[in-house]
């Protein structure tokens, strides 16, 4: 089964840049294998000779992530999922009352997560929301029709009022493969085809040209239209990638932004594959796209209080995924060294301030999404951490970004002009 991790959430291998992908990305000329992986990776499409249409911005967009964790009630039992969900949305009207730019829920088909149909909840967040972005992290593509998923995020896009969003990829879990008839055998491909017909739509929009593909998971598409089309195209589309070089290509070779999962470890480990994207967007001919970063973590009043709220919510959770994965059990410690040098985002407003605009300023990234749902931890918690990266973390993190130089021009577009 490990030869099936999924890349949204998967430990980085080659976290040192070893390999002519990683040479590459240091700034060496492309080798062979190299520009063979830029050319032949996704054979299925070809490029189109228009621009992907994605323009600069000058900000960065600082969002939030959820998967729907299930809490429990005042006695210690679990929520119902029903319950889970419309918590979901109330933590989504306060998320656009407090000036969050975007809000995204992950795809899950598994009994601690009550997100399984995220367009439908990101379609009743957008009845209760002004100006808050609406996406996915993530749709899990690999499992899903890529033209259904299309035509559920433009139709979302519509009713949004233009806020609709995805991002791409295969998922931190497989739950989804067995339960909608798909083989585990056919993992890479599913992805690597869906996405080329993902990308014909876009293209299509884009160009009002019909779109075709021709691959091995269902029958040919021959100058197909697929409505509703986005209002204003191209779609705002991420891929979600957790660990491979080939995956981070695979973004930069149908000129889709690019999403990191940094879940654990030294978020500056990622910075091979920053450079890696980036050089591949120009190897491939397509201008400077946008990276964003999606990590966890929780704010409290105070470094002492957050660590304390989330430690037995988080145990819980990493030991239980931890056992399926073939883990052993996390520590106190282990949670320790993550909050001071890995990837949680844990403590007062100043402190997960100073810690998000650190890791924006060392990959130069665009975006930053601040998975605030942890476990079982409770929904009035929830809130209050919303509340504070609202209210007092973003504005730090634009001030301190400010105070400080750029540390490469990529770092400063974003995804879209809308």
């Amino acid at each position: 089964m490990a030869r099936h991790r999924a890349q949204y959430g998967e430990e980085l291998p080659h976290a040192g840049g070893e390999g002519d992908l990683g040479r590459f990305a240091a700034g060496a000329a492309p080798s062979a294998r190299v520009t063979a992986t830029l050319r032949k990776i996704a054979p299925a499409w070809e490029p189109s000779t228009h621009p992907v249409g994605y323009v600069p911005m000058s900000s960065i967009e600082l969002g939030l992530d959820t998967f729907g964790d299930v809490t429990l009630d005042a006695a210690g039992r679990p929520q119902s999922h029903a319950h889970v969900l419309r918590d979901v949305l109330a933590q989504a009207e306060l998320a656009d009352q407090v000036g969050v730019d975007c809000f995204g829920v992950g795809e899950h088909h598994r009994p601690d997560f009550a997100i399984s149909a995220p367009e439908v909840l990101l379609a009743a967040i957008a009845g209760r929301t002004e100006r808050i972005r609406l996406g996915t992290a993530v749709t899990v593509l690999s499992s899903d029709d890529p033209i259904r998923v299309y035509q559920r995020f433009s139709t979302l896009d519509a009713v949004s009022g233009g806020r609709a969003e995805v991002i791409l990829g295969r998922g931190s879990f497989t739950e989804s493969f067995p339960l909608f008839g798909y083989s585990l055998d056919d993992y890479e491909v599913l992805f690597e085809e869906k996405l080329a017909i993902f990308a014909a739509l876009r293209d299509a929009d884009r160009t009002g040209q019909p779109a075709k593909w021709k691959g091995t998971v269902r029958p040919p598409l021959d100058g197909v239209h697929v409505y509703p089309p986005a209002e204003r195209p191209p779609l705002r589309t991420w891929v979600g990638v957790g660990g491979s070089p080939e995956s981070v290509v695979r973004a930069a070779r149908y000129g889709f932004p690019l999403t990191l999962a940094i879940i654990g470890g030294d978020p500056r480990r990622f910075a091979t594959y920053v450079d890696l994207y980036h050089r591949a967007l120009a190897q491939l001919g397509h201008p400077p796209l946008p990276v964003g970063v999606h990590s966890p973590g929780h704010i409290a009043d105070t470094d002492a209080q957050a660590r304390e709220e989330l430690w037995p919510a988080y145990e819980v959770m990493r030991n239980r995924i931890g056992a399926e994965r073939g883990w052993g059990p996390t520590s106190q410690a282990e949670f320790e060294r993550e909050i001071a040098a890995g990837s949680l985002y844990v403590g007062s407003p100043e402190t997960v301030a100073r810690k998000i605009a650190a890791t924006v300023r060392a990959l130069g990234a665009s975006r930053f999404d601040f998975k605030y749902s942890a476990g079982t931890l409770g929904h009035e918690r929830l809130l209050r951490s919303i509340e504070l990266y609202g209210r007092e973390v973003i504005p730090r993190v634009r001030r301190l970004l400010a105070e400080a130089a750029p540390v490469r021009a990529e770092g400063s577009v974003a995804v879209s002009g809308r």
